[in-house]
C-alpha cells in the first residue's frame, strides 16, 4: 500500500511542479527577466532558430543533458521548449525527478513560437 501511496505523491508533486504555458503566457513569463531558458531540441534545431536568450542542452544527449542540468540552480523556476512539447515534456519530468521546484513547459514547442 505505501508503495502505491508513493507513486500516486510522486505524480502529484510533478504535476504540481511542471506547468504548461501558451506562447503568450510564455512570453509574457520570459520577456525582460533573467531566467533559466532551456532549448532542449538537438544543436541542428537549435541553429535554424531559438527564443532570444535561450540555453541549449540536447535532450536525446542524456550524458551531457543531465550534466548541465545540474549545474543549475533547483530552486529557480526553469523555462523550457523543444520543436513540438515532447522532448520538453519528458525533460521537465525529469528535471522535477532530479530535484527542480519549478518548471515551465512551452505548450506547443518552437513551431507555435515561431509561427507568427
Amino acid at each position: 500500500m505505501s508503495f502505491l501511496s508513493s507513486i500516486f505523491t510522486t505524480s502529484a508533486q510533478n504535476s504540481d511542479a511542471i506547468s504548461v504555458l501558451s506562447k503568450n503566457q510564455f512570453a509574457e513569463a520570459i520577456q525582460g527577466k533573467k531566467v533559466t531558458l532551456l532549448d532542449v531540441r538537438t544543436p541542428e534545431e537549435f541553429s535554424e532558430g531559438f527564443i532570444m536568450g535561450a540555453i541549449n542542452i540536447d535532450y536525446f544527449d542524456q550524458q551531457n543533458f543531465i550534466k548541465q542540468i545540474s549545474r543549475l540552480d533547483k530552486t529557480e523556476p526553469v523555462y523550457l521548449y523543444c520543436r513540438s512539447g515532447n522532448r520538453s515534456m519528458k525533460a521537465a519530468r525529469q528535471l522535477v525527478s532530479l530535484g527542480f521546484e519549478k518548471v515551465y513547459d512551452l505548450a506547443g514547442g518552437y513551431m507555435v513560437w515561431s509561427n507568427h
